[in-house]
């Protein structure tokens, strides 16, 4: 990259904002008042990202006369829920390779929920007329090197061959640049159907206010603190109150686990994103994209980018960033040189573009596990439940995870209870310093491969057979 190239495009960054776009909507709610007092509840849902938020929902949905709280340290929708890009897929394998690999023999009744899952959250959203831009325009996986172009082609035979095709077309390379313009693109996947493009800040507060509506008492600003045994249910313990319910949800993610045993299983992961200004009608022109499906790139070091309701182009990926002992930290949040290194690959994608300027550049943690899917369990006598480990899946897979968690806390023996992704575990991550090292390792390896035609070295052949991975 030549230097000249390089210092036009981290001027390109010179007025970026370090905070989300989402985030910034004029829109956003005020937070509901803190707990100041000691609650009972037939149900008590920790977590006001998308996973409490999908579990306290449903639950007055299955239940009206059901009683939730939802505690929120923060905001609703302040972390992961409100920073991602806004990406909704069916797919709760963290795609169809990862769920055929785990779960050969489940994968056309994983497909067919997912399926079901992103239908209902249309529903959802048009039922109480949540405003979150959703769009389901579905999504392009493109190749970028003639080697994954090969890959790509080869793999929509395989879908073909095992019945998983359907609504997924492959593009050689006049097809896919029809569809969006870039000179990197020598082919492409659509899944037509299979994702939408939303708000998801919108999605969160959406889905807050629907909640309120039915009746769920919400608290932000309340961090759970310990959770304990209490009678014949749980008491969760907040800096200025106490919750005692009959039961309890676990939508923390990220964020250490109420359930010290849980922590080992997860991983944070910071990504980092890019929110262009809106593009004039001949920059738009300039680029295709009439269909507005989103995309991502087929590199192990990959990138994912869409537009937004106004035609700015959100530009996210390839670094992924675990910091040594699990660390979640707001300083992680901003990160110039993966900005300036985002920038470039922007351009070098899209070079009819040079000029555009970026308005907001953020990023936020992932919650990784070494399956890159979901998680579930239950602890205390099975009053507590609990999901995680969504990997970079999680606006459109919680919700399935919500229903999970419901069905494991009412002991229901359902068609997703009884899936083996459900009753078995992932392997924890070990302690550090072996996690950090291990990482590290796999991150140097995925990059090497990229650069190397795609050939895994003997540490990530290694991690294939052991079932092991990283991922955001």
């Amino acid at each position: 990259m030549a230097p000249s190239a390089m210092t036009r495009w981290i001027t390109s960054l010179s007025e970026a904002q370090p905070v989300p776009y989402w985030l910034e909507d004029p829109g956003k709610p005020r937070p509901e008042p803190a707990l100041t007092r000691t609650e009972t509840c037939d149900l008590l849902v920790v977590g006001g990202g998308y996973s409490g938020l999908w579990t306290a929902l449903c639950a007055k949905e299955r239940d009206p006369q059901r009683d939730v709280v939802l505690l929120e340290g923060r905001e609703v929708g302040w972390a992961a829920s409100g920073r991602n890009g806004g990406f909704c897929a069916a797919s709760l394998t963290h795609g169809p390779a990862n769920g055929l690999t785990r779960w050969p023999d489940e994968i056309h009744q994983l497909q067919k929920l997912g399926q079901r899952n992103l239908d209902e959250i249309e529903d959802t959203v048009a039922r109480h007329g949540i405003d979150c831009d959703f769009e389901r325009t579905g999504e392009i996986d493109v190749a970028t090197e003639t080697y994954q172009a090969w890959e790509l082609r080869d793999w929509h035979r395989e879908l073909e061959e095992k019945g998983l095709a359907d609504g997924i077309d492959f593009l050689d390379a006049d097809a896919v640049r029809e569809q969006v313009n870039s000179p990197t693109f020598e082919a492409g996947l659509w899944d037509r159907r299979g994702v939408a493009m939303l708000h998801p800040a919108k999605l969160a507060w959406g889905l807050k206010q629907a909640c309120v509506r039915l009746g769920v008492r919400l608290y932000e600003h309340t961090p759970a603190l310990s959770l304990k045994p209490y009678g014949a249910g749980v008491a969760v313990r907040t800096p200025y109150g106490q919750v005692r319910a009959r039961q309890v949800a676990l939508g923390t993610n990220i964020f250490p686990s109420l359930l010290r045993r849980v922590r080992s299983y997860t991983v944070p992961v910071y990504d980092y994103a890019l929110m262009t200004e809106p593009l004039t009608t001949g920059q738009l022109s300039s680029i295709g994209w009439k269909n507005r499906q989103g995309l991502g790139d087929s590199a192990n070091q990959f990138h994912y980018f869409r537009l937004s309701a106004d035609n700015r182009i959100l530009w996210g990926g390839y670094d992924a960033i675990h910091h040594y002992g699990r660390r979640v930290r707001a300083e992680y949040h901003d990160r110039p040189e993966t900005y300036a290194k985002l920038a470039g690959h922007f351009f070098t994608c899209f070079p009819q573009l040079e000029g555009v300027r970026f308005t907001h550049a953020w990023g936020g943690a992932i919650d990784t596990c070494s399956r890159f899917s979901a998680f579930f369990g239950t602890a205390h006598q099975g009053r507590v439940a609990y999901a995680a480990g969504y990997t970079g899946l999680g606006v459109g897979a919680t919700r399935f995870g919500a229903e999970v968690m419901l069905d494991l806390l009412a002991g229901e023996r359902t068609e997703r209870t009884e899936l083996e992704m459900v009753r078995r575990k992932p392997l924890p991550f070990p302690p550090e310093p072996l996690a950090w090292t291990g990482i590290a390792l796999t991150k140097w390896s995925l990059a090497r491969a990229d650069a190397h035609g795609g050939r895994r070295n003997l540490w990530l052949r290694t991690m294939d057979r052991l079932g092991l991975g990283f991922d955001s």
